[in-house]
């Protein structure tokens, strides 16, 4: 199903639900843990991780017991679900986490329940020639477990849950430790759909508190056959190095390039839209914009008619002291800067107050114009700030947008109807996803055509994970026979 809400449309939609929802959904996470909501047990979710692991293994025997039409019947259980409960889940996740905007959740919950790929992403290949007749099956792995963020905590458990049980899968999961009770609101829900469509009541498991240990537990268990991590650039590599199959979903510092060819107006409202979804915690979100001088002026002017806030470089400064701290290593000692948790997914009024800035809530996004070096163009920050750097030509927009970002291969945008300039940008850059004319989430299906998922395997090449991302392939080899002509 298309969707194009406008945000007035989504918070209609959300007063809606909530309203027809039994105790509606929480104003904050006071008094909350991870094992319950509004008094209801959550299903599926553990003290001991071993315990979770178990539970994930017989809900993958269960799995396998099952026919692709019993699968699909869950997953449409999940779907309805996943719709029906999305504010729910919406206003935990920023409740828990403080992090990005209901009505941004809310439609990013829809976007799993109608675009995850489900059990026709499983597809068999047959081979016929001299020789007979070759049969290759997708398979699953068996139990996988599952590293989630708190940026889209329920969103990836749910869009996870989807395309491993499509594959056959049994999950466990170790969610993000600031995202605890969201993702395990979110556990539950994909029981309960089990449940509802005769599957097990426990399909997917978790635990009440995740920590590195539990972490280990899950890298080390004979039972865990595939490793899958949406997050950071060292729960990354910490999945990479435990001698598992293992994707890995890493960082990204996604650059606009804006030549003089393109629809400028719709350009900077784009961007604008792009950039503020969800406060910027997306990782496919623009994150800094490299535009022709010719056009620069317009294209702020695009922006401020958007919902952009234009700070001044002494303001840009300032706020780069507060959004960036500095961290030191404890092995090492090496103090390097790092983003602030207290800002990230903050609102940009939130933001805007700590240089004593005050702005009503049409502000969507702070702007500001610096040069290449400064720290909002290299670093991602996953707020809503967007750095502007002024180029004289393709040559160099290229040139400084491949630099920030700085190899991870994610993803990049261009604004531009020059078909060769397209096509020299995206062969540069090489990302997973390149969004040419759209906003950002474009690239994830919201918007766009293609499939949606929250788990975006740069690093080990899987790139927008589905279903099949989940499986083994499998050979059978009939000799000499099956073959009809």
């Amino acid at each position: 199903m298309a969707i194009n809400w406008t945000e007035a449309q989504i918070e209609e939609v959300i007063a809606a639900v909530i309203k027809n929802l039994n105790g509606g959904a929480p104003a904050s996470n006071k008094g909350w843990d991870s094992t319950q909501y509004n008094g209801r047990r959550l299903i599926g979710v553990y003290a001991d991780m071993n315990d979770a692991i178990d539970a994930a293994t017989a809900g993958y025997k269960a799995v396998r017991a099952m026919s692709l039409e019993e699968r699909e019947k869950v997953i449409a259980a999940i779907r309805e679900l996943c719709r029906k409960e999305a504010p729910i889940m919406a206003n935990l996740g920023v409740s828990e986490t403080k992090m990005g905007r209901v009505a941004h959740k809310t439609a990013k919950h829809v976007l799993v329940a109608d675009k995850t790929p489900g059990t026709a992403d499983i597809v068999a290949q047959v081979k016929t020639g001299d020789y007979g007749l070759t049969l290759t099956e997708m398979a699953p792995f068996g139990v996988v477990g599952s590293i989630t963020p708190s940026t889209n905590p329920s969103e990836t458990v749910i869009c996870n849950s989807i395309g491993m049980i499509a594959a056959g899968n049994g999950v466990v999961f170790n969610p993000h430790p600031n995202a605890i009770a969201t993702s395990n609101y979110a556990v539950d829900l994909v029981n309960r759909a089990s449940a509802m469509a005769g599957g097990p009541t426990v399909l997917v498991a978790s635990v009440v508190k995740p920590t590195l240990d539990t972490a280990q537990i899950m890298y080390k268990h004979p039972n865990i056959r595939m490793l899958v991590c949406t997050g950071g650039p060292g729960v990354v590599r910490s999945v990479l190095s435990s001698g598992k199959k293992a994707i890995g979903a890493g960082a990204g510092n996604p650059p606009v390039i804006v030549d003089d060819t393109a629809d400028i107006k719709k350009a900077g409202k784009d961007i604008i839209d792009g950039c503020s979804f969800d406060n910027n915690l997306p990782c496919i979100a623009e994150k800094e914009v490299f535009a022709f001088k010719n056009i620069a002026d317009e294209l702020i002017s695009s922006m401020l008619a958007n919902g952009a806030y234009k700070i001044n470089i002494e303001q840009a400064n300032k706020l780069a002291k507060i959004v960036l701290v500095e961290s030191k290593n404890p092995k090492t000692g090496i103090v390097k800067k790092v983003v602030s948790r207290d800002c990230v997914g903050r609102d940009a009024a939130v933001l805007l107050e700590k240089i004593g800035v005050h702005v009503g809530p049409e502000i969507r996004c702070i702007i500001c114009e610096t040069n290449f070096e400064h720290p909002f163009v290299q670093e991602e920050l996953m707020m809503p700030i967007l750095p502007i750097v002024r180029v004289n030509d393709i040559d160099e927009a290229i040139d400084l947008a491949v630099k920030a970002e700085h190899g991870n291969r994610h993803t990049a945008h261009m604004h531009s109807k020059n078909i060769d300039n397209l096509t020299r940008f995206a062969r540069a850059v090489e990302t997973t996803i390149f969004v040419k004319n759209a906003p950002s989430y474009a690239g994830i299906g919201f918007g766009g055509e293609g499939h949606t998922t929250f788990t975006i395997a740069g690093p080990t090449g899987e790139g927008l994970t589905s279903a099949r991302s989940f499986t083994r392939y499998r050979r059978c080899v009939m000799s000499d026979n099956f073959r009809i002509i």
